[in-house]
C-alpha cells in the first residue's frame, strides 16, 4: 500500500498520544532509586468542577441544573468525584491518588492556542518561549533525551532536552526511504537536507516498540512496561483531547465524562503495567484552563479559568484534595463567572520535578520558570 503524508499522519493520530523521554540513568549506575514522572495533558479545558465537584454548594447546583452530577463517588467531607473515575477512587482508597483544586497556570485569557502554548512552555507570554518546562527540568537534571514520540508532533512540553526524536517511530523496512524522507521533510522543513538524512537514519535504526494497538489503554500499558525497566525512560507524556465541551457536556454521561473515562483508563493501565514501579512514580494532569460555572443554553460550558490537577502514584504523600478554596458566590468568582485560581499550577509541577528529579526547588524556580516566585509544595504533596 502506498503511504502518503496524509495517510501517514492519519495512521499516527490516536485518541491519546504517548511520548517517552529521559533515559539518564544506566541500569548499573550507582545512584538512588529510579523515579518516573508521567504527565497527562488534557487538551480543551478540563472542567475541574465536573471531575471533583464541591459538596452541598447551592450556587453550584443552581448554575448547573442540567449538567450537575446526581451520582458521585465520595472523597471527603467537602468534595466528591465523578463516577467514571473509578480507578482514581480505588487509588484514593490506597493513598495513591490526590488532587490540587482551584488551580491554573497564570493565564486568564480564553484562547486554546495561547493557553496550551503557555501550559507547555511555562511562560507568561504566548509563543515567547520555544522550549517546555518539562524539557528544561530534564535538562537541569542532566537527563538524556532519546525521546520517542508515538504521535506527531513532539509536544512543546518536552522540548529543550537534546536527542528527543520529534516524529512518529516507524520500522525502516516498512516504507521506502524516499517516502519516509518526504514525510520528515514535510513536518520538519526547518532542518537542512543533511540533518534530514541524519534524522532518517535514526528512524531506520531505532528499536521498534510494540504497542499492541493505538488505543489509550494499550498505549498506557506500553508506557508502564517501558518505564518499569531500570534502563528505561523516566518520563512519559500522554495527550487526551476532547475536553472543550461547549454543548452537551453531560453529567454522569456525555462528552466530558467520556474524556474523564479515557483519562481514568490510563491510570488503570499504568497501575497494572508499572507493577512495583508504581510506588516510585508520579502522575499529574495538565490542562490550559477550566470551564465556566454556569451552563450555557446548549447544556455545555464556556472557557473558564481555574481547574484541578489530578495526581496519582506512590510518590504522593497521601490522598487529599489540596486547595485554598475560593468559593462559588458571584463575588468570589473570577470575572464573576469562573472558579478562581488560588494556587499557581506551576508550583505543583515544580514541586513534582523537585521530587522526581531530585533537584533543588530554588534551582527549578530560577532556571525552569525564569525566576518567578512559586510555592514549594513538595512536603505537602509528595514523599521526599
Amino acid at each position: 500500500m502506498k503511504i502518503n503524508r496524509r495517510n501517514f499522519l492519519k495512521v499516527s493520530a490516536a485518541a491519546s498520544s504517548l511520548f517517552f523521554t529521559g533515559f539518564g540513568i544506566p541500569a548499573n549506575a550507582n545512584v538512588g532509586k529510579k523515579k518516573n514522572l508521567i504527565i497527562i495533558m488534557l487538551r480543551g479545558g478540563m472542567d475541574g468542577l465536573t471531575a471533583i465537584p464541591i459538596k452541598g454548594d447551592k450556587n453550584y447546583e443552581k448554575l448547573r441544573s442540567e449538567i450537575k452530577l446526581d451520582k458521585t463517588l465520595s472523597l471527603n467531607s467537602d468534595f466528591e468525584l465523578h463516577p467514571v473515575l473509578k480507578n482514581f477512587k480505588d487509588l484514593w482508597d490506597q493513598n495513591l491518588s490526590a488532587a490540587v483544586h482551584a488551580t491554573n497556570i497564570p493565564y486568564t485569557g480564553r484562547s486554546h492556542f495561547d493557553g496550551q502554548n503557555l501550559m507547555e512552555s511555562g511562560g507568561k507570554i504566548p509563543y515567547e518561549i520555544q522550549t517546555g518546562w518539562l524539557g528544561r527540568g530534564m535538562k537541569l537534571a542532566n537527563l538524556k533525551g532519546d525521546g520517542l514520540a508515538l504521535s506527531l508532533p513532539m509536544p512543546l512540553l518536552i522540548r529543550g532536552i537534546d536527542k528527543n526524536d520529534n516524529y512518529f517511530p516507524v520500522r525502516g523496512d516498512t516504507l521506502p526511504e524516499k517516502e519516509i524522507l518526504e514525510i520528515i521533510r514535510d513536518n520538519y522543513s526547518e532542518n537542512s537536507e543533511k540533518e534530514l538524512y541524519e534524522l532518517l537514519n535514526t528512524v531506520l535504526n531505532r528499536k521498534t516498540i510494540s504497542t499492541g494497538s493505538r488505543h489509550t489503554y494499550s498505549l498506557a500499558l506500553t508506557a508502564g512496561q517501558q518505564l518499569s525497566r531500570k534502563d528505561g525512560p523516566r518520563v512519559a507524556v500522554f495527550e487526551v483531547d476532547g475536553f472543550d465541551t461547549h454543548a452537551a457536556q453531560g453529567g454522569e454521561h456525555g462528552a466530558h465524562a467520556d474524556c474523564l473515562f479515557e483519562t481514568d483508563s490510563i491510570l488503570k493501565a499504568l497501575k497494572t503495567s508499572l507493577g512495583d514501579t508504581f510506588n516510585d512514580t508520579l502522575i499529574l494532569t495538565l490542562t490550559e484552563f477550566g470551564r465556566t460555572i454556569k451552563q450555557n443554553a446548549s447544556n455545555g460550558t464556556e472557557h473558564g479559568y481555574a481547574s484541578a490537577v489530578l495526581m496519582a502514584g506512590g510518590l504522593l504523600k497521601k490522598s487529599q484534595i489540596y486547595t485554598d478554596w475560593p468559593g462559588l458566590k458571584k463575588k468570589e468568582l473570577f470575572e464573576g463567572r469562573d472558579l478562581n485560581s488560588t494556587i499557581d499550577a506551576r508550583s505543583v509541577y515544580a514541586s513534582a520535578m523537585s521530587t522526581v528529579f531530585d533537584l533543588d526547588f530554588k534551582r527549578i524556580e530560577k532556571d525552569v520558570f525564569f525566576g518567578d516566585k512559586l510555592q514549594n509544595l513538595s512536603d505537602k504533596l509528595f514523599k521526599a
